[in-house]
């Protein structure tokens, strides 16, 4: 059977018309063309999206005139996209009115993955004036992320179509965190979308915000063409053409192969899985697949015969972009021709909004919460891979167990937990089974660049003893991923801790800043028009 041809859009690309899937993301646009860059370095090199799911900030580009991740951002008919941008240029002035938000809520649930939309619908029938927020372009999450030709699980179609059911629960997807607003300890946060920014209050809140990859510096990984893992699901999943190409997935843990399966069915041939981890770490964790007979079907359909262990990438290399990769196994040093290197280290949980409203991380780097995933701060909830990382299912029982117990709800939230053990129990396998070698950890060389962002090598790095030291005398973590990338590179690679972001979490633009005192009085958000500035402004104030 012949599959329907897909509907098109036509987008402007740097001045060049472009007809691309409705539905694609800019990135997937802009890696169709050669060299698939997004945008230029300081230091002069081609540059692509990495992680594919608004972290990395490599294919941060003007659209419309406003700075912008294309990562997150859907394409649209007529869309203008440019992606030389001179240090001087500023965003036109939309000319539109801006929407009125309604400022104030009861629930306040940051994150519409797994967790969230468990947490939502667990609190929904309080009748509650709940806010869900999440910077993809749709709920989902990650894992459930949409995009051309995605089909996507029964259970994450329903939880959608109940979120969609419930009048009381507002979603506002494509807006993100930009920081902390109001007073000291006030209930309010800075959020800003494509368009506008606007100080939201609530009584309560629940953070959801996942986990992002770890990604290792090692020689080549700048490269347009290397992505992490789940950069290369997140950008297939937006539309990102790889039929025909050859593809190269590295690193450590079950992503790997669910990788390689969203490069299969979407037409790629994936010519070797290098898994860090040895043979007899990973028959013991498959062995223990027993207790959780699902993942144990769910591994073995996703096995690939050009898996290997105790492997590792040593280099990425090409003339601009990406068309070899060398691989060590064992002994042995293979190099493979390839149109995509896709690299993940494991899983990093996202804390940064929480610690900057004061959270105590635990042993596992996560948000420390209790059995109602309370945190120590009160009023604040964290569910899912925030406070440790442990896959879906665990992510929505917390979401469930978190979003009764915001809304009292302490009975229900009780006969959850041992749902939630058995569930943990499997989180802790993982991170036993799949704990990153030494090898790995030593990839980077004095000229390989540790901060993407500022393009900051590791030589440069050598007399730093600190975090705050390698800021205050190199750059790194600067940027404008605001050290998502380099810190959780640094802290596995020599133990330095980043410290949280005082104020903002990301680059902001100064209109939402310089509106900040309109809305901290719970007045509506501004219906007049304005001039964004699309300065890559981030927040450099030491931490």
């Amino acid at each position: 059977m012949t599959p329907t041809p897909l509907a098109r859009v036509r987008i402007q690309l740097d001045g060049q018309p472009v007809n691309v899937a409705a539905g694609s993301s800019v990135a997937a646009a802009l890696a169709a063309r050669s060299p698939g860059n997004s945008r230029i370095s300081v230091t002069g090199e081609n540059r692509a999206a990495v992680c594919g799911m608004g972290v990395c900030h490599e294919c941060r580009v003007l659209i419309d005139g406003q700075l912008r991740l294309a990562c997150q951002t859907l394409c649209q008919q007529g869309m203008r996209i440019e992606t030389v941008l001179d240090p001087g240029t500023r965003a036109a002035c939309s000319g539109a009115p801006l929407e009125s938000h309604d400022d104030t809520c009861d629930l306040l649930i940051i994150g519409a993955g797994p967790a969230g939309m468990a947490a939502a619908l667990a609190a929904a029938p309080s009748g509650r004036a709940i806010v869900v927020v999440d910077d993809n372009p749709a709920p989902g999450g990650q894992i459930w992320r949409d995009g051309p030709a995605v089909t996507l699980p029964d259970f994450a179609k329903q939880q959608r179509e109940q979120l969609a059911r419930h009048t009381n629960i507002r979603l506002r997807c494509g807006t993100r965190v930009a920081g902390l607003a109001g007073k000291p300890g006030s209930s309010a946060l800075l959020l800003e979308d494509a368009r506008q920014g606007w100080v939201q209050h609530y009584g309560s809140l629940i953070l959801c915000t996942g986990a992002r990859e770890l990604l290792l510096p090692f020689p080549g990984w700048t490269l347009p063409g290397v992505t992490g893992a789940g950069g290369l699901q997140a950008l297939i999943k937006g539309g990102m053409a790889v039929r025909g190409q050859r593809i190269v997935i590295a690193g450590s843990g079950p992503l790997l192969l669910a990788a390689a399966q969203s490069a299969r069915h979407a037409g790629a041939t994936v010519v070797r899985i290098a898994e860090q981890a040895a043979w007899p770490a990973l028959l013991r964790f498959s062995g223990s697949l027993a207790r959780w007979p699902g993942k144990a079907l769910q591994a073995a359909a996703l096995f690939h015969p050009q898996y290997r262990g105790a492997s590792h990438v040593l280099e990425a290399g090409g003339d601009g972009r990406l068309q070899h990769v060398r691989l060590r196994r064992g002994r042995q040093v293979e190099q493979l021709a390839c149109h995509r290197l896709a690299c993940g280290f494991g899983l990093v949980p996202n804390t940064q909004l929480g610690q900057m409203l004061g959270c105590a991380l635990n042993a596992h780097d996560g948000l420390q919460v209790d059995d109602l995933l309370q945190t120590g701060v009160p009023g604040v909830y964290a569910a899912g891979e925030c406070t440790g990382v442990g896959g879906s299912e665990r992510a929505s029982i917390q979401g469930a167990i978190a979003g009764y117990a915001a809304i009292g709800e302490l009975a229900r939230a009780t006969r959850l937990a041992p749902r939630l053990a058995r569930w943990q129990a499997f989180a802790n396998t993982l991170r036993r089974h799949f704990s990153l070698g030494p090898p790995v950890l030593a990839l980077a060389r004095p000229d390989t660049l540790v901060c993407r962002c500022e393009d900051v090598p590791q030589s440069a790095l050598a007399g730093c003893d600190s975090w705050i030291d390698a800021k205050l005398h190199t750059r790194c973590g600067m940027g404008a991923c605001q050290g998502r990338v380099c810190g959780a590179a640094t802290q596995a690679l020599y133990g330095w801790r980043p410290m949280p972001s005082r104020h903002l979490l990301a680059p902001t633009r100064i209109d939402t800043l310089a509106g900040l005192g309109l809305h901290d009085g719970h007045a509506p958000a501004p219906t007049t028009t304005r001039c964004a500035d699309a300065a890559d402004s981030p927040n450099k104030e030491p931490q």
